[in-house]
């Protein structure tokens, strides 16, 4: 009789004993088919302080990236206003005719060496797309000079053939007058042409763009159209001083103008491309921001979770030990 009641209560304490008795606590409280492994909640909140830790990280460097396209907009802002005085003379004299009809078209698509700036780029793109489908024809030709590794990126997947000449690398030093205008002559070297269509986003404000289309006709249409009497029918009425021919008088100003046009274009969308990124930044400041919120709360209820887990199995214990 003894030796029974000592067996049925070494069966009762045998869980108490054992190497692992909270696990065999767990099991005398909880189905097994409802068990977790021991750690997974440990594991769980881990997990989440490591992701928070990755959101304060990316915050981190979203927030400096918002500064420094801030400083670069600041440096560039005011040499693409001033630049703005360079051109407008010329369109006062030669017109901006984007609708001259010629044989040769060539677009040159301005666009960024990097990313993380929005749809600028993308933008560009379409109209560059949107330009040569308009100016496509059996008795027309129309090629892409591209500035920039993303306008190429995208182009070059579809318009390869049509690519005559591809610039990088504008902004990896301050941009000046003078390094646009050796592009603007190698493209005038290289590529043979009816109408320059330069395209770029010009600049309204840190959360605005304006896709923009200038064009620049070359000496020959420049004096087809004036003898034609059409827009550019008031070029005739200037006077023409010393010794030079008006064939080369309008080569010279095409010359200039397509520079100072590009070096406008340049300016203009550099301006666009950091003002597009300080926006992109911003938000994603305030996405992590706000994934960093829900994490914390996410991570609070974790770990309340686990204490009040860990305070029902203690009194579970306790309970049983009394019983």
């Amino acid at each position: 009789m003894a030796m029974a009641a000592l067996r049925r209560e070494g069966r009762r304490f045998a869980p108490l004993i054992s190497p692992h008795p909270m696990a065999a606590i767990r099991s005398s409280i909880v189905p097994a088919e409802e068990q977790a492994p021991l750690g997974v909640r440990s594991i769980s909140t881990q997990i989440v302080r490591n992701r928070m830790k990755s959101v304060k990280n990316i915050q981190k460097i979203t927030k400096a990236m918002k500064m420094v396209a801030a400083s670069k907009l600041r440096a560039i802002q005011a040499k693409a206003e001033n630049s703005r005085g360079l051109w407008q003379p010329f369109t006062a004299l030669l017109g901006d005719t984007p609708s001259v009809q010629v044989k040769k078209d060539v677009i040159v698509t301005i666009s960024s060496d990097k990313g993380l700036c929005g749809g600028i780029n993308s933008t560009s793109v379409k109209i560059s797309k949107a330009l040569n489908k308009l100016n496509s024809g059996p008795d027309k030709e129309t090629k892409y000079v591209i500035l920039g590794e993303k306008a190429k990126a995208q182009l070059i997947r579809d318009s390869k053939k049509d690519i005559v000449l591809v610039l990088t690398e504008l902004q990896k030093n301050p941009l000046n007058y003078t390094q646009v205008s050796v592009l603007a002559d190698d493209i005038l070297k290289n590529v043979e042409f009816d109408a320059l269509r330069i395209i770029f986003n010009k600049f309204q404000s840190v959360v605005a763009f304006l896709p923009t289309v200038s064009t620049v006709l070359s000496p020959e249409i420049v004096e087809r159209e004036a003898e034609s009497g059409g827009k550019l029918g008031e070029l005739d009425s200037y006077e023409i001083e010393g010794g030079e021919t008006k064939s080369e008088i309008l080569q010279n100003l095409a010359e200039f103008q397509f520079s100072c046009v590009m070096f406008n274009a340049v300016l203009e969308n550099a301006c666009s491309e950091q003002g597009a990124r300080m926006s992109a930044m911003d938000s994603s400041s305030r996405n992590a921001g706000e994934m960093l919120d829900r994490l914390t709360l996410t991570y609070n209820r974790t770990r309340q979770a686990s204490i009040t887990t860990e305070l029902i199995e203690i009194i579970s214990g306790a309970s049983a030990l009394e019983g």
